[in-house]
């Protein structure tokens, strides 16, 4: 390697894996790695992490790129980091977890989200800390622990985050930043700092979270073990960052006003960049903090990119076979056939509430299903509609918030599902709108990066992450296409409200079900 190159690492710690990247300084990629983990769901609505796995994981990405790019510890500026938002993980005196990491698909504390929401001012709160009222959000899963768990929430010392966690092992401080602080729901988001009311119905005190600090907060003083573990200098600059929707907008160049991001991985969401806290009074898109400047607005959905897996596991286990006797990707086969199918599906239809919902219709015991099925439709259409329903549901997310931006300049789209050109195709046609997909598919991580260089000082602004996301695929809408989508958007979007008490219902007979299935049998 060039001795005067200077480099940086991007750590993304996601829901699936940890990725780390090192870059050039100019942005260029060097070197990637990633260390996958389950995510444990022995019930079907707790979704945890085990923390250590997550932990180590990280200490072997560094170490990844480091061994990859073969570079000198001395050679890195910083290491800078994305993360997942809303985990919860209650640590005690000596910071040992005391159960595993609650992640953002943890459904447990739903209960208490209906009741925030309904009876204790829920919606006052949405308004001062950006975060809907959501088993998602770590403030119903506090009131979760505090009243249904008594006996882990008394011995908590600190409620963190699974980024909190990483930094108190490696650096021996309790450290929030501002981004996954406003995705809490205990964050003012105009004061910057916790909200009275929140932490009271939490039932917690400050001293029981992490200090907040800007997303550009420096922290040094890396343990040797630790250093010599990951390939680094004890003296690299640790730079906190942000979360992964924030720096997944920033890292595809999408912090112009009217420029929107759109991003499918595991899950999905669409959000824009504006210069000051916005909220909605219908309480249906998310406020949170990128730098003192910038506050991103959105959506997540929770399905995306894992019902493409959903389908291939559990629909087309004989087209796994063929793709593995073909010698190519399975995905790609499945790719293959959708594409032979004509869009719309021939009036099939997919809600994809596999999970529950967040973002639009922020509802925990929304289902899935396929409406609109005829002795016509066969595996094909089935595939397809999974596929246009993930792009219908990111769609009216954006309708929500265009009610506060207007229509959008540009659409840069990024995540997993952009490796398939016949979905970038049917988010431009369903959005009837050019589709942008950057070069840099782990945007995440380059915003975390480019984060980095303005926290440095090596950058004047974030608008230097202009100069390096390379080269770009653009989709122009297929107006027949945008015509067929616009008559089944209406539908799509009615089932969705028309169906909401038989959510409720059929979540609560499922919830029986797997109560009774896990009762012992004498």
């Amino acid at each position: 390697m060039n001795s005067m190159t200077r480099y940086m690492i991007g750590v993304d710690i996601g829901t699936t894996s940890t990725k780390a990247v090192l870059f050039e300084e100019n942005g260029k990629v060097v070197a990637k790695a990633g260390d996958g983990y389950p995510l444990y769901t022995p019930t079907s609505s707790t979704a945890e992490q085990d923390p250590d796995e997550i932990f180590q994981a990280v200490l072997k990405s560094v170490r990844g790129v480091m061994d990859r790019a073969r570079v000198l510890p001395g050679e890195v500026l910083f290491v800078s980091f994305s993360s997942a938002m809303h985990s919860v993980l209650p640590v005690d005196t000596e910071g040992k977890p005391l159960m595993r990491c609650m992640t953002w698909a943890d459904n447990r504390s739903a209960e208490w989200s209906g009741r925030l929401k309904k009876d204790l001012g829920g919606h006052e709160l949405y308004l001062r800390t950006g975060t809907p009222v959501h088993p998602m959000s770590p403030l119903t899963k506090l009131m979760w622990l505090r009243h249904d768990h008594p006996e882990i929430f008394g011995k908590t010392a600190k409620f963190i985050s699974i980024k909190e966690y990483v930094f108190a092992k490696l650096f021996g401080t309790y450290l929030v930043d501002h981004s996954v602080a406003s995705s809490t729901g205990l964050f003012n988001l105009q004061a910057l700092d916790w909200d009275a009311q929140a932490l009271e119905l939490a039932g917690i005190t400050p001293d029981r979270l992490s200090r907040p600090v800007p997303t550009t907060h420096i922290v040094e003083g890396l343990s040797a073990s630790y250093a010599a573990e990951m390939g680094l200098a004890p003296s690299t600059p640790f730079v906190v960052g942000a979360s992964d929707g924030v720096l997944s907008n920033l890292g595809v160049n999408a912090i112009e006003p009217g420029v929107v991001a759109a991003t499918i991985g595991t899950s999905g969401a669409i959000r824009t960049v504006v210069d000051r806290p916005v909220t909605d009074p219908k309480g249906r898109i998310f406020c949170y903090a990128l730098t003192e400047s910038y506050w991103v607005i959105g959506g997540p959905v929770n399905n995306g990119g894992m019902l493409f897996r959903w389908v291939r596991d559990e629909l087309a286990a004989s087209e796994v076979e063929a793709a593995k006797r073909l010698g190519i990707d399975s995905y790609d086969l499945l790719t293959q056939i959708a594409r032979q199918v004509r869009p719309g599906s021939d009036g099939l239809l997919f809600h994809p509430y596999l999970s529950g919902e967040r973002a639009p219709l922020w509802n925990p015991d929304a289902r899935g299903s396929f409406f609109g099925l005829t002795l016509h439709h066969k595996k094909e259409h089935m595939i397809r509609a999974v596929l246009e329903g993930v792009i219908f549901n990111l769609y009216t997310v954006l309708l929500a918030m265009e009610e506060k931006i207007g229509r959008p300049a540009r659409i840069h789209a990024t995540g997993g599902f952009a490796r398939s050109a016949l979905w970038r195709q049917m988010m431009a046609d369903i959005f009837d709108q050019e589709v942008i997909i950057p070069e840099s598919i782990e945007s995440s991580c380059l915003g975390a990066a480019v984060l980095g260089l303005y926290a440095t000082g090596r950058a004047d602004s974030l608008g230097v992450v202009s100069g390096m996301i390379g080269a770009t695929h653009k989709h122009e809408p297929d107006k027949a296409n945008a015509r067929i989508y616009h008559k089944l958007l209406p539908i799509f979007i009615g089932l969705s409200r028309k169906l909401e008490d038989e959510y409720s219902a059929i979540a609560a007979f499922q919830q029986e079900v797997f109560k009774d299935k896990n009762e012992p049998v004498n």
